[in-house]
């Protein structure tokens, strides 16, 4: 819906004197939509932005999952102050959130959706079902799945990681329709209430932060679940320090994504990461963060869920209702396994082929990143396709893993914003 917001321009409909007319469209409504479109209007830009506010959040978390992140990772970009997590605890009379305060996913979401209305306007609730390059002159041509159709200036995709997840070819072949929360394999993101599986063996696939949380999740629900881990170890956060020293800072800096020179250098400049050549960026992107649970997490994990490393899936087939997995131990050892559901946290695959309103032609204009499936991208975040900007996680081989979080919001809806301001002015 339409809010009252701050500053002189609208949030979309109307430019500044001198301005092109048509909107930048914005596809998607989670944290990288959000502070785009937050820019844009800030900048004059305008803008329509299309999507379910914080819909991902809502919808493929499950109920009473954590964000693993601290407070000070986890604000949306507002081209003015006032839009931070803080501000909206403030506003609302909650309590403060502080590095050993884990936040729960849903009062992100309500913070989401209060920073859209402070700073963004109306989002519209139909779905982008095609961008195809505008038949006359520069922009492109919209279609909505209510077969309403449009001309944008440009478009911005920031579609998080819909679309992206990622099931392991030894167990896609037990769904072939698809994964599921009824079928015998699921990803993590496609469920919001793990109580269904109470009374039902569970294998959980995968040793990083949604992996556990789910595992711990389904026990507490009642369900039999073990997690099935490749590594040799699982590996933990460590309690955060309110008070570090200087040494202790100075050795290992802090940063949003944790402590350490490498993590803080990426994080405080993503613009340098994309000089480095192709394949530096993707083994940074790979290898800078290892999968892990957050420390406030272990407790409900270590000791109360079985836990097996060194274990990977080789072989899954179905007997009837139940689930067998063939699985590799430590040394090679071979070992069965029967399960009711195989709950799949095995991340995702960046792949342009999966941002499925894109046309063939958008799609083959486009210049990929050596060795990965993602956009290359300027400075700006905009693609070889003149006017087509990719932010979040789509941008992560580009501009380093800041962008796979929310705390890479405010680089990229400033320079997203930035660069259209001179294209429409002439000068970029």
């Amino acid at each position: 819906m339409t809010q009252s917001l701050p500053g002189p321009w609208p949030a979309h409909g109307g430019a500044r004197p001198g301005r092109a007319a048509l909107p930048v469209v914005v596809v998607g409504a989670g944290p990288y939509g959000l502070s785009v479109a937050a820019h844009l209007r800030g900048a004059g830009v305008p803008v329509r932005v299309f999507g379910e506010v914080m819909g991902s959040w809502r919808h493929a978390m499950a109920t009473g999952m954590f964000l693993k992140s601290t407070p000070d990772a986890v604000d949306l970009s507002a081209p003015e102050p006032g839009g931070r997590l803080a501000d909206f605890l403030q506003v609302h009379g909650e309590p403060e959130l502080t590095e050993r305060t884990p936040i729960p996913c849903e009062v992100f979401v309500r913070y989401g959706q209060w920073f859209q209305k402070q700073y963004v306007g109306e989002v519209e609730p139909a779905r982008v079902a095609a961008v195809d390059l505008a038949t006359a002159g520069a922009g492109f041509a919209v279609r909505l799945d209510d077969g309403q159709e449009l001309a944008a200036a440009a478009v911005v995709v920031a579609t998080g990681l819909n679309g992206l997840a990622h099931i392991p070819g030894e167990l896609r072949g037990l769904v072939p329709e698809g994964p599921g929360p009824g079928a015998p394999v699921s990803h993590t993101s496609q469920h919001t209430d793990l109580s269904r599986y109470a009374g039902r063996r569970v294998a959980v696939v995968g040793g990083g932060q949604s992996a556990l949380e789910s595992a711990a999740l389904l026990h507490e629900s009642g369900a039999r679940a073990q997690v099935l881990v490749r590594e040799n170890g699982v590996l933990w956060g460590t309690t955060p320090e309110q008070a570090r020293s200087w040494t202790r800072r100075i050795g290992r800096p802090a940063s949003p994504l944790g402590t350490g020179w490498i993590l803080a250098a990426v994080c405080r400049a993503p613009g340098g990461v994309r000089h480095l050549p192709a394949a530096a960026r993707l083994l940074l992107f790979r290898r800078a963060l290892r999968p892990s649970g957050g420390w406030w997490l272990r407790d409900r994990v270590e000791g109360v869920v079985p836990v097996r490393t060194s274990c990977r899936v080789v072989r899954a087939g179905t007997d009837g209702s139940v689930v067998r997995l063939d699985l590799a131990g430590p040394g090679g050892v071979a070992e069965a396994l029967d399960v009711d559901h195989v709950l799949a946290a095995t991340g995702y695959r960046l792949d342009l082929d999966a941002v499925p309103f894109l046309s063939p032609a958008v799609r083959g204009a486009l210049r990929q990143v050596p060795g990965s499936r993602a956009p290359w991208l300027s400075p700006g975040f905009e693609s070889s396709v003149p006017g087509l900007y990719f932010t979040g996680s789509l941008a992560a081989p580009m501009f380093g893993p800041m962008m796979r979080f929310v705390a890479g919001t405010g680089y990229a809806a400033a320079r997203v914003a930035l660069d259209r301001v001179r294209r429409v002015a002439g000068t970029g």
